[in-house]
């Protein structure tokens, strides 16, 4: 009489065994099912001794392993949705640029005076009166320089373009850094692959720039063969698309 209920529920403990394993194969979207399989073979295990052995002691162990085993599992369930949900913010968002968090939805100028690491260059553009023009449609793509990138030019070069009387220079070294249309470094590199090892991309000043690869990035050379590296690629904007470059570069004047 004892042997029947205990081949039924090793049956039901193999093919609930079974099942998880396939619910687990199934990876994310299987894990609740998963779960649930794992939580019902600890029934049939408890199920199994209730029946040939201490049936009150059993019932002790139940009751607290039940518990703990919910509240763990309902926390990795937990964990993985909010993982996920972080994973797809940040694969959504466009990289963090001098501490400041960019947002796609802004345009270049909204999200370029957030950037510390562009303050030189947002007031440059200010003092060159590119504001409303990288506040338009676009789209544009900016290799944008850093704060530190200004720093290797010359003793006094910065505060001599910044005045009044130099607006026209500033305002032709600044166009040069931008081209129309919206370039990504994927474009960009294809481009590079497309010219055997170089591209010549025509800016809004009119100069030329000359892309290549160096080391894995993405090298930019002027007409004066000033270089600089792009550091921070694809920041995408509303209006276009920045990418973050070490260097300041200057047209023929």
């Amino acid at each position: 009489m004892v042997k029947r209920p205990y081949f039924t529920i090793r049956a039901l403990f193999f093919i609930a065994s079974f099942a998880r394993g396939v619910f687990f194969i199934c990876g994310f979207y299987g894990l609740k099912a998963f779960f649930a399989f794992d939580f019902l073979l600890f029934q049939l295990k408890i199920l199994k001794n209730f029946i040939f052995k201490n049936p009150r002691a059993l019932f002790l162990v139940y009751v607290k392993n039940s518990k703990t085993k919910i509240m763990k599992k309902a926390i990795l369930l937990f964990a993985l949705a909010l993982g996920s949900t972080f994973a797809m913010k940040a694969q959504s968002k466009d990289p963090m640029v001098g501490g400041a968090a960019m947002y796609p939805t802004k345009d270049i100028i909204e999200n370029a005076v957030k950037s510390k690491d562009h303050t030189t260059l947002v007031a440059a553009v200010k003092a060159a009166g590119l504001v409303p023009t990288l506040k338009s449609k676009g789209p544009f793509t900016v290799f944008a320089p850093t704060n530190e990138a200004f720093e290797k030019l010359p003793a006094g070069t910065v505060e001599t373009l910044l005045k009044p009387e130099n607006k026209a220079k500033l305002s032709s070294i600044l166009t040069y850094h931008v081209v129309a249309g919206k370039v990504s470094a994927k474009k960009l590199i294809g481009m590079i692959k497309k010219g055997n090892g170089k591209a010549e991309i025509k800016t809004v000043q009119g100069g030329i720039l000359t892309a290549s690869l160096e080391g894995g990035k993405v090298k930019l050379t002027d007409e004066n063969g000033g270089t600089a590296f792009v550091t921070i690629a694809n920041v995408f904007q509303s209006n276009g698309v920045i990418h973050v470059i070490d260097g300041v570069l200057t047209p023929k004047m």
